[in-house]
């Protein structure tokens, strides 16, 4: 791949920097099954589990914490109050749900330190090497946390995280507008940045901000789907964007 076409690579962090996705999903399967297991006694209904292959991908991954919680729970027909990003974990509104969840993967991040892809370790040592410009933009609140659990904080430019969103008021993904972000705060053009995400929300983020390339990471993500969210290619490794004779291409149609 010729990356002297473009200035810049804004990559998501979960799935594509470090290997955190797993124990995100099991930490939202911990916490959704907690709630959907009080409310199905509560309404004298049957208990039906989160599941990870479906539910995770579908309605969580890759979106901004609280709007993960409130699309699952409307995809289950469940309502709770809305809440305020203050809420206690053991409050049952959509922040204080979030915020349950993010105080278990704290958890089980402190006690499981967090591995880093080698294939992205890679990719970074090569763009550095040749002068590209490299953020993080993520719908994650434990961005830095995991970055430097990680040791790879100092490999970025830029971090657009999920409280600095807020503050800016950016709608998460897949609405394009954090990574537009990013490239305005690196003054590069949209057309000129690469986007690199595993989640079909950020696929569909990258594709709605007229990136230069979006380059879908096949993780728990069907290639099929990365294509159908507007990936322009997929790939099992970043390493292989070093090598794009590795590179699966888009199906015809």
């Amino acid at each position: 791949m010729d990356w002297t076409k473009f200035d810049a690579a804004l990559f998501d962090l979960d799935g594509v920097l470090v290997k955190t996705t797993q124990l995100h999903a099991t930490c939202w399967k911990r916490m959704f099954d907690c709630f959907l297991s009080s409310d199905a006694a509560r309404r004298r209904v049957a208990f039906h589990a989160f599941a990870i292959q479906t539910d995770y991908p579908r309605h969580v991954n890759g979106k901004p914490p609280y709007d993960g919680v409130r699309d699952f729970l409307a995809s289950r027909g469940i309502g709770v109050p809305e809440g305020e990003p203050a809420d206690p974990p053991d409050r049952e509104s959509i922040c204080g749900l979030g915020n349950r969840k993010r105080a278990l993967f704290l958890q089980a991040l402190e006690a499981n330190g967090v591995e880093v892809y080698e294939g992205a370790l890679a990719l970074l040592r090569h763009l550095r090497g040749d002068g590209l410009k490299t953020a993080v933009v993520s719908s994650s609140r434990n961005c830095e946390a995991i970055l430097r659990a990680a040791g790879i904080a100092d490999r970025f430019d830029l971090r657009i995280e999920g409280e600095l969103a807020g503050r800016l008021g950016l709608s998460g993904k897949p609405a394009p507008d954090t990574f537009l972000e990013a490239a305005k705060q690196l003054d590069v053009e949209p057309a000129r940045a690469v986007v690199i995400e595993d989640a079909i929300a950020g696929v569909q983020a990258g594709r709605a901000g007229h990136f230069g390339l979006v380059i879908g990471v096949d993780r728990r993500v069907s290639p099929a789907e990365l294509y159908a969210a507007g990936a322009d290619v997929v790939v099992d490794d970043l390493a292989e964007t070093i090598r794009m004779d590795d590179v699966r291409p888009r199906p015809p149609k």
